[in-house]
Parts: C-alpha cells; sequence; structure tokens
C-alpha cells in the first residue's frame, strides 16, 4: 500500500480529493433543493396535522 504514495504526490491527491468530494456535497445538496420533497428552505406545501383530524362525539 505504502508504493501507492510514490507514484502519486500525497498533498495534491488528498486536495484533489477533497476538491471533489466538495464538488459532490454541492451537487448532492442542490439537486435536493430543487426537489418540493426535500427543500428545506422554502418549506414543504404538506397539509398540516390538524386538518386532517375530526371531532369525535361522545
Amino acid at each position: 500500500m505504502w508504493k501507492i504514495w510514490l507514484l502519486f504526490d500525497p498533498r495534491r491527491t488528498l486536495v484533489a480529493l477533497f476538491a471533489f468530494l466538495f464538488t459532490l456535497a454541492l451537487l448532492i445538496h442542490f439537486i435536493l433543493l430543487s426537489t418540493d420533497r426535500y427543500n428545506w428552505i422554502e418549506g414543504s406545501v404538506a397539509p398540516s396535522v390538524t386538518a386532517e383530524m375530526s371531532v369525535l362525539t361522545a
């Protein structure tokens, strides 16, 4: 395993890895923000729980 670091510079490899992971995280978050279900900024438009409850008579 140690021989692989002789082929690649560890600093450049780690910087490239962190840049890729950061870009991937941004991409996933923007994809989730574009959906109605997972948009946590604007909130969901789901009906409230109290609107579905009915009054029970004794």
